[in-house]
């Protein structure tokens, strides 16, 4: 195990970055980790499909209610 920044990275840890920052995900969650980032991906581009047909933020994101 190394620590860096106060965060402990452990072997098997998947650690990502870009301009944005740094993230590290345990071993035990990067399963759950990509899953749950291609549900988002999935959910991104079923929305940006609505938006294309012409279909306005408010309803896609039930906001009229607000």
């Amino acid at each position: 195990n190394i620590c860096l920044g106060g965060v402990e990275i452990s072997s098997g840890d998947l650690v990502v970055g870009d301009s944005d920052g740094v993230v590290v995900v345990p071993k035990a969650k990067v399963i759950d980790a990509i899953v749950a980032g291609e549900l988002r991906e999935l959910n991104e581009t079923m929305i940006r499909a609505r938006l294309r047909s012409g279909e306005m933020t408010l309803d896609i994101y039930n906001l009229r209610e607000l």
